[in-house]
Order: structure tokens, then C-alpha cells, then sequence
């Protein structure tokens, strides 16, 4: 015989009504249907949209979110461990959005996208929280963005400058370098811990491996950058509504030390000034929209192109729309994103990848064959943009490295002309021998972030011909040699450069004296 849905709704209708007018509880509700992270209820007839529930098992409570408001039904989203949810089970109504701990407890450790503690260390002793899903601050409440955030990349502070409020999309193919190229960013905030201009970090792993966010929590400590870190961690084998919400946890955490700027007078434990800066790294959104597709299928929600959800848009832009540059009213605290997006074959102009370009105000674009011809990071300088740009860029690196961008992508052209064969003249050969030095020059190890004095002073090298003559094995010696050089017969033109962070012509011309004199006895 087969057994008809409406009339299994009819029988719970009828216990439900029994169970509320003997609880004198109106919001109560019973499971109907139960699958992957996902739950359909029947009652629950005033709950809100984004309204958290509970629901009753046999393990305990366990949380969830109404997300779909149906005519007889609410679809949820079950948080955490759905398999202990049954059909018949009772499900209340709590009236509240979901929130989670917030503060200076969170910083070191290592969190769950509900806020719970992952790693080994104390429970979190913090009584302040915030809401998850906000909305943005408005237009009146922003204001320009116009302070740089160093990642410590030279290619990225050169030629694709980071400002802080700004959303810099990192994009490439798996195993290109992408989270190496925001772990790096993270690691450098060390230089202005404890300063006015501190920085907290905030990395979001989202359907990542258990062992790649471990690997990740290991760099950070063994580079001393998790005293000023909270990583949030979704990982691969978490239900798919983890995975969802775990970027707008992130986010909700740092918007706390931004707007932070508010409270005069506010201090950390070890009484440093509260930190108002803070960089959101989201690692990766293209996972997030697939836990978001799954979500969406299952609550029978219409597939659209790739049959993702009309509204995963809607999905990204209100994340990303989060980050900004406070106006000095509202404590001038800043919120910079770097999300990440993986590629497929290099397929920038598929639907997630353009959507986020969209929204985002630049982008990183990392190569495969950059990467796996030795140049790293493997930013192709071509297609990677910054919508900020000089604005957001100290002025003496603003005027060094204005040509630099034009120069290497002109390099790129001559490079796949001259593998034809032909001969060239000499300004041709000129400017291929010096963009294979610029390439050289740009190279960095990986986790090793340069200050930004430091960086000044090798673009300088570059552009202004002081590598021309020098081998191109012998570059990157040649590059640590003469910084070396400023850090102790140079010093004084190093700490001028530092104070000054301006190009002008007497600083030019201290720079270019130290260059003749370091060259003069350099015998690499």
C-alpha cells in the first residue's frame, strides 16, 4: 500500500496540536522530512525567515535556521550533527538570529563556524557576541579607501595594490599558490602588532582537508602571526550548512575589532590599544557556493545556471559587501577581504569566477605555467587588476613602480615574439634583458614577506638599470647582498626612506649614491 504524504501531515498536524495546548507552547513544530543538513517542519506557522530553531533529538538539542517559508511547511538548515535528527522529532522556535562569541578570546584560536573551539586549548571565557548575517554599512558610513595594506609580495604591493576596506579577489587553478599568497599577507600584519596600526587576520577554510587547515595553523604559529589570527574551519567532511555559514562567521568576528575604532580608549588584556584593521581571508567561496547549491537542491529551491540558485549572488555580494573603509564618525576601523576562487582549466569567465569578480575591486590572477616555469607567486600581471590602485599605495613605492606593470607586460609580448627566432635590435634586446631581470627580481620564497622599504629600494635597483649587467642566476644573491648593504653601511638612507615613505629628488638621489656604492664592491 502506498503511503500518502498528506495524510502523514494530517496525523502530526493532530499531535502537534495535543502537544501545544498541553505545553501551552504555540511555536512547536514536528520533522517531517529529514535529509543532508536539511529538515522539512510542519507547524512552526509564526517562524521568521533566518530564525534560529532547535531541535529536540535523543543525543540533545541540536541547532538549526529556517531558510525556505512554505504554505504548509518551513524548510531549515540543520547546524551540526544532522544525523541525529529524526522524522516526528519536536522542533521549538527560539526567536533569536544566529550570533556568535566575539573578542579577544578568539584571537589564537581555532573555531568551528558556530564559534566553538576546535583546538586544545581553554573554552572561550567571552560574554560579547554578534549577529551573523548583517547588513552592510551604507555609503554615509564609508569613506574612500586610502591607507595601504602591505601583504609584503613585492609583485602585489608594486604593481596590484591592497588598500585597507578593499575586496581583492585571489583566482587561479588548485595548486597554483593562492593561499600562499594571502597566508603570506596574513604573516606580514606581524610588523604593526602592537602598534596603532595593528592588523587582526582572520582565515576562513572552507571544504578544505582536515590536514591542509592543520598545515595552515602550523605556518601561522611557527611564523608567530596566531597570536593576532582566528581561523575559522569548515572543513570538507562538516555538513554543507557548516560550510555556508562559515565565511559569514568570519566576517562577523572581524567586523567586531573594526568597529572596535568607535570606543575611545579601548584596550587589549595586555594593554595595547584595541585593534580597529582587520583582513578577512575566505578560502575558498567557490566551495561555499557548492555547500550552498547542495543546501538549495535539497530544499527543492528551482537550479538555475549550472544549476546553482538565482540568488548565489545574492550570496557573495553581501559578504563581500561587508568589507569597507569606516568614515572617521565611525572610528575609521577598516575591513579588507581576500577571497579566494578556484578555477577550473583557467576558466575565469565561468558563472562563480565572474560573479565575484563582479563584486569584488580587483583581482590576483596566479598562472599555472608562471607557476610551474619558477615564477612565484605566478601572478599574471596582464589580466590581475586593482580597481584602488595608487590610492592605496605608499608614494615613494607609487612612483618607482608606475612603469613597471606596462614594462613586464610589454617583456611578455617581446618574449613570445623573440622565441620565433628573429634577430633583434639592440632597444629590443635591451628591454627583453632587463624584464627577464625584473621577473627575477620579483620572485620570493614563499612565507618570507619583504618590508616595504626593502621593497622600494629593489624595484629602484630594477627599474633604474642596476641589474642590467648582472646574470640572471646571480639576481636574487645580488638582490640580498645589497639589501644587506642598507640595513648597515646604508642604514641612514634606509631610515630616511622608512620616516619619509616619498621619492623625492634629494632621496633619489641618496638611493641611487648607495646603489653605485654597493655595486662598486659587490663580487658576486
Amino acid at each position: 500500500m502506498k503511503i500518502k504524504t498528506d495524510e502523514i501531515v494530517s496525523v502530526i498536524k493532530q499531535e502537534v496540536e495535543q502537544f501545544s495546548s498541553a505545553l501551552e507552547i504555540s511555536e512547536v513544530g514536528r520533522v517531517v522530512e529529514v535529509g543532508d543538513g536539511i529538515a522539512r517542519i510542519y507547524g512552526l506557522s509564526k517562524a521568521k525567515a533566518g530564525e534560529l530553531i532547535e531541535f529536540e533529538t535523543k543525543e540533545g538539542s541540536v541547532m538549526g535556521q529556517v531558510m525556505n517559508l512554505e504554505e504548509d511547511t518551513v524548510g531549515a538548515v540543520i547546524y551540526g550533527d544532522y544525523l541525529s535528527v529524526k522524522e516526528g522529532d519536536t522542533v521549538k522556535a527560539t526567536g533569536k538570529l544566529l550570533s556568535v562569541p566575539v573578542g579577544e578570546a578568539l584571537l589564537g584560536r581555532v573555531v568551528d563556524p558556530l564559534g566553538r573551539t576546535l583546538d586544545d586549548g581553554p573554552e572561550l571565557n567571552t560574554s560579547e557576541s554578534s549577529m551573523v548575517d548583517i547588513i552592510a554599512p551604507g555609503i554615509a558610513e564609508r569613506q574612500p579607501v586610502h591607507e595601504p595594506l602591505q601583504t609584503g609580495i613585492k609583485a602585489v604591493d608594486a604593481m596590484i595594490p591592497i588598500g585597507r576596506g578593499q575586496r581583492e579577489l585571489i583566482i587561479g587553478d588548485r595548486k597554483t599558490g593562492k593561499t600562499a599568497v594571502a597566508l603570506d599577507a596574513i604573516i606580514n600584519q606581524k610588523q604593526f602588532w602592537g602598534t596603532d596600526d595593528a592588523v587582526v587576520c582572520v582565515y576562513v577554510a572552507v571544504g578544505q582537508k582536515e590536514s591542509t587547515v592543520a598545515g595552515v595553523v602550523q605556518t601561522l604559529k611557527d611564523a608567530g602571526a596566531m597570536d593576532y589570527t582566528i581561523v575559522v574551519n569548515a572543513g570538507s567532511s562538516d555538513p554543507a550548512p557548516m560550510q555556508y555559514i562559515a565565511p559569514y562567521t568570519g566576517c562577523a568576528m572581524g567586523e567586531h575589532f573594526m568597529w572596535s575604532g568607535k570606543e575611545e580608549g579601548k584596550t587589549l588584556s595586555n594593554g595595547a590599544k584595541y585593534p580597529k584593521h582587520v583582513l578577512c581571508v575566505y578560502d575558498d567561496l567557490s566551495k561555499q557556493a557548492v555547500a550552498y547549491r547542495q543546501l538549495s537542491l535539497l530544499l527543492r529551491r528551482p537550479p538555475g545556471r549550472e544549476a546553482f540558485p538565482g540568488d548565489v549572488f545574492y550570496l557573495h555580494s553581501r559578504l563581500l559587501e561587508r568589507a569597507t573603509k569606516l568614515s572617521d564618525e565611525n572610528g575609521a576601523g577598516s575591513l579588507t577581504a581576500l577571497p579566494v576562487i578556484e578555477t577550473q582549466e583557467g576558466d575565469v569567465s565561468a558563472y562563480i569566477p565572474t560573479n565575484v569578480i563582479s563584486i569584488t575591486d580587483g583581482q590576483i590572477y596566479l598562472e599555472p605555467e608562471l607557476f610551474f616555469s619558477g615564477v612565484r607567486p605566478a601572478i599574471n600581471v596582464g589580466i590581475s587588476v586593482s580597481r584602488v590602485g595608487g590610492a592605496a599605495q605608499v608614494k615613494a613605492m607609487k612612483k618607482i613602480a608606475g612603469s613597471l606593470r606596462l614594462d613586464l607586460a610589454a617583456y611578455r609580448e617581446l618574449e613570445a615574439f623573440a622565441q620565433l627566432g628573429t634577430d633583434l635590435d639592440k632597444a629590443t634586446q635591451a628591454q627583453l634583458d632587463r624584464g627577464a631581470r625584473m621577473v627575477e627580481l620579483l620572485k620570493q620564497p614563499q612565507y618570507v614577506p619583504y618590508n616595504v622599504v626593502d621593497q622600494i629600494i629593489s624595484i629602484y635597483a630594477g627599474t633604474k638599470g642596476f641589474l642590467d649587467d648582472v646574470a640572471i642566476d646571480k639576481v636574487a644573491a645580488f638582490e640580498k647582498a645589497m639589501l644587506e648593504y642598507f640595513q648597515t653601511q646604508g642604514k641612514a638612507v634606509w631610515d630616511e626612506l622608512n620616516e619619509s615613505k616619498a621619492m623625492s629628488d634629494d632621496m633619489a638621489k641618496k638611493l641611487e649614491d648607495g646603489l653605485k656604492s654597493f655595486k662598486a664592491g659587490w663580487n658576486g
